[in-house]
Order: structure tokens, then C-alpha cells, then sequence
């Protein structure tokens, strides 16, 4: 039975730290993809990296929808973002591991990851709009990034503010 997992906040060194590629693909890894899912659920989020439960493996678990409102749920292990194009858009977003924020984040409209499955089969996510924000933010946690470091100017400032409150 999967279980949900306490999602780490902003300031766990976890969050900042470049994860380590999943080399064994077993029952183990098929139960943390279990776990992320239903942490992902409880939290009523759209995407999850394993780091933000305290698991320093590049992989990643998303449910949510692109520009055409097509839902889309699955997961990528050792994910690459391998294209990120189109026209910049700049719109609110959030994340599991700073609650309760959000700000305005430069992403590009398309993106490309590819990675293997739970099985080690090769995989290639495509997404537009929302999803591919999704693909992106969630890339970025793999190699210890948060979206707030992509912020400027006064947007970032108001973020930094937020996070020293959070501590």
C-alpha cells in the first residue's frame, strides 16, 4: 500500500543538491512511485521530484494538464530536459516545498524530457503550457534548483522575503 511521504520544505539542504541517477530498477523504486503518487495526491500538487520527500534519486512524478486541458500523469526517472522552447511565458507558480506562494516565473511554452520508466524502457515527454512549466520545475529540483531562483528584479525580492519568513 503506498503511503504518503512529508514533503520537505524550502531550506532542507536535500531541496539544493543535484540527485544521484536511479541505477536498480526493482520493487523498491516501483513502491517510491507509489509513495510519490500519493504524496502528490494528498498535497494536491502537479508534479513531484523524489528530493521533495527526502530522496536524493532523479525521478519525478506529475498529474497535471497542458494548454489544451488534456491531463497528463506519469513519472521519469534519470529525466534529461532535452528541449525548452517557444515562446517565453512569464505566469504564477508554485511548489510543493514553499507553501501557501506564488510568483510570477519565466518558462518557456513547449519542453522535451526524456528518461526511462520504471522498467528502464526509454521515455519521451512532450508538453505545452502548464505541463511543460510542469516538466521544467520539476527537472529543476533534480539538480537542486527551485523555481524561485529563476525570479528578478523585484519578484525575486518578494520571494526571498517569503522565504525568510517560512524559516
Amino acid at each position: 500500500m503506498a503511503a504518503v511521504r512529508p514533503v520537505r520544505l524550502l531550506g532542507d539542504p536535500v531541496l539544493r543538491t543535484a540527485c544521484d541517477p536511479v541505477r536498480t530498477f526493482d520493487d523498491s523504486l516501483r513502491r517510491l512511485i507509489d509513495d510519490m503518487f500519493a504524496t502528490l495526491d494528498a498535497q494536491n500538487g502537479a508534479g513531484l521530484a523524489a528530493n521533495q520527500i527526502g530522496v536524493p534519486l532523479r525521478l519525478f512524478v506529475y498529474d497535471c494538464a497542458d494548454d489544451r486541458g488534456r491531463r497528463h500523469t506519469g513519472h521519469v526517472v534519470n529525466p534529461r530536459l532535452v528541449e525548452a522552447d517557444g515562446e517565453p511565458l512569464t505566469e504564477d507558480e508554485g511548489c510543493l516545498s514553499f507553501p501557501g506562494h506564488r510568483f510570477a516565473t519565466p518558462r518557456h511554452a513547449r519542453a522535451v524530457v526524456e528518461g526511462l520508466d520504471k522498467d528502464g524502457r526509454p521515455v519521451r515527454v512532450e508538453g505545452t503550457g502548464y505541463f511543460a512549466r510542469c516538466l521544467q520545475h520539476e527537472t529543476d529540483h533534480l539538480d537542486g534548483k527551485v523555481y524561485i531562483d529563476t525570479l528578478e528584479g523585484a519578484v525575486r525580492k518578494a520571494a526571498l522575503r517569503a522565504v525568510r519568513e517560512l524559516r
